[in-house]
């Protein structure tokens, strides 16, 4: 784990909730290996009324740049604040924290499911499995076409299918009524999102005997296990999902009972 400022490179606005914000460290240095599901957790400063870091997914590494892409959603101040800042400004990092998705190198179908900002840590996933020569389906839903994020960013890593839920774009309704579920034989699942959306997609996996992980957005605000306000229920009893998860095989949870 490091503790790092880095600078701000670009901060665009993808619609009315969502800001992608690149970085780099501020003082040159390498960027330590990072895997698809960990996060960091931003200190967000000139903010009086917020104390604790707020924990964000990371959406992308390009190596090339060495820069950390960050998705981020404003759902509060501190979101807010950290969604204002103007390239070159500096923000303070803590990272890379809890474990990641299982990474495959080995041939099969492979489905990474994401919905609203849950999308962010299904792009490096890809790019990882993509890497390995395995072509990914990636599926992607959202209330409406503007919830949609990053499409020709998937397009570059595996085949792109899309829901939401008013019709605006792909098929109509919730990813677990997309036709492709009905139509391909999947051997691993990797979904992160809203908890209703993946507790239906883990039915669906263990109904299918299908391998599945999912990425926990319980609220953190320590990060590394010490306020105990991000458990979560498992077959060995409460852990902290920020040091045992975020990243969870459904066979450790208890939703399928």
């Amino acid at each position: 784990m490091k503790v790092l400022n880095f600078l701000v490179q670009s901060n665009d606005i993808l619609n009315v909730r969502n800001n992608l914000i690149k970085v780099t460290p501020a003082n040159n240095e390498t960027l330590p290996e990072m895997f698809p599901g960990q996060f960091v957790q931003i200190l967000v400063d000139n903010s009086p009324n917020v104390f604790l870091r707020r924990p964000i997914s990371i959406n992308f590494i390009d190596k090339k740049k060495n820069e950390i892409w960050l998705l981020i959603q404003r759902v509060g101040e501190g979101t807010r604040k950290i969604c204002e800042l103007n390239p070159g400004e500096v923000i303070n990092l803590m990272f890379p924290l809890g474990n990641s998705f299982t990474i495959p190198n080995h041939k099969g179908n492979y489905l990474l499911i994401g919905g609203g900002v849950g999308t962010a840590p299904m792009l490096f996933l890809g790019k990882r499995i993509n890497e390995f020569g395995i072509e990914p389906d990636f599926l992607l839903g959202g209330r409406s076409a503007t919830d949609i994020l990053q499409q020709e960013e998937f397009e570059r890593y595996g085949n792109l299918f899309l829901t939401t839920e008013d019709g605006t774009v792909g098929q109509k309704g919730y990813v677990t009524d997309h036709t492709i579920l009905k139509e391909k034989n999947y051997d691993y699942i990797f979904t992160c999102g809203p908890k209703p959306m993946m507790v239906s997609v883990a039915k669906y996996a263990n109904t299918n005997g299908i391998e599945c992980e999912v990425s926990l957005e319980n609220l953190m605000a320590c990060g590394f296990g010490a306020c105990l306000c991000c458990t979560e229920k498992t077959v060995r009893g409460n852990v902290c999902s920020c040091t045992e998860g975020p990243v969870f095989n459904i066979k450790e949870l208890t939703w399928l009972d």
